[in-house]
């Protein structure tokens, strides 16, 4: 296992790395650079999703309560990935659910734009990001969504039988200059990515905690056979007060790509 050993002076030179493409060589030996430089030098069209998660495959309690899973070290990791991105995506219930910030607070480090897939337009726009003047917020809503006014540059996505495709989500967002995803949430909108084929990297953090019952942090459609499985090559981190799983899914996502698959983030995503 690999430990994760930040130093001020590091986290540094990883940030003058975001955008360069790796232009900027560090050590790549160095357990943190091989975790955080791909991030941070990633050139066009980089997808990473993030879930911090209990021993027992737990994101929350049956009652919704999600605070405290991830442990500080666990907490700081996700921020990293904030701030290494040029955007962070979550779905219209992690919203409503957690009325999160979306910023950059455990770390130094520049805050992401803020999107929110909104497919019906269910946010009210009283919302904690609409109103804390922070990064600006994007939202996703789809071409016959309702209209409403909103303290945010909204994004009109074409809507198929079963939601808007995560691939359209991301061509908009490259239109905008945002290439650098991390997709933090909810598990259904982490599956559908996972399962269009456009997700590069899986960060699975997992906390010394357990829940016994409520959510999963990915929800993904049954199989009914292992061998159908998501086997993605893995490296194995501690942070600290958690351990890191950094799966590879960009050979994953190569094949489902090639297999021509409708996936779409649905309304409630």
């Amino acid at each position: 296992m690999r430990k994760i050993d930040m130093t001020d002076q590091l986290w540094a030179r990883l940030l003058a790395m975001r955008g360069s493409a790796g232009k900027v060589t560090l050590d790549e030996t160095d357990p943190t650079v091989s975790l955080y430089a791909p991030i941070a030098a990633a050139g066009d069209g980089f997808v990473l999703a993030q879930v911090g998660q209990s021993l027992d495959g737990r994101v929350a309690t049956l009652s919704g309560d999600a605070r405290d899973i991830s442990g500080p070290d666990g907490i700081a990791h996700l921020h990293r990935c904030r701030a290494l991105v040029e955007a962070v995506v979550v779905g219209v219930g992690t919203v409503k659910c957690d009325d999160p910030r979306l910023s950059v607070r455990a770390v130094k480090g520049p805050n992401p734009v803020r999107v929110v897939i909104d497919c019906r337009a269910e946010l009210t726009g009283d919302e904690r990001l609409f109103r804390d003047g922070g990064a600006p917020v994007i939202l996703i809503q789809a071409e016959d969504a309702p209209q409403k006014a909103y303290r945010a540059d909204v994004l009109r996505v074409r809507r198929g039988e079963g939601g808007i495709d995560p691939r359209d989500i991301l061509q908009a967002l490259a239109g905008r200059g945002l290439r650098r995803i991390l997709v933090e949430g909810g598990a259904r909108t982490i599956a559908r990515f996972i399962e269009a084929g456009v997700v590069d990297r899986l960060h699975v953090a997992i906390a010394p905690l357990i829940i016994g019952s409520g959510p999963a942090g990915i929800a993904l459609p049954p199989i009914d056979k292992l061998a159908n499985a998501h086997r993605p090559d893995a490296r194995v981190y501690a942070l600290g007060s958690d351990i890191l799983f950094d799966c590879d899914l960009k050979s994953c996502a190569r094949s489902a790509a090639g297999q021509g698959e409708d996936i779409r983030v649905a309304d409630h995503a």
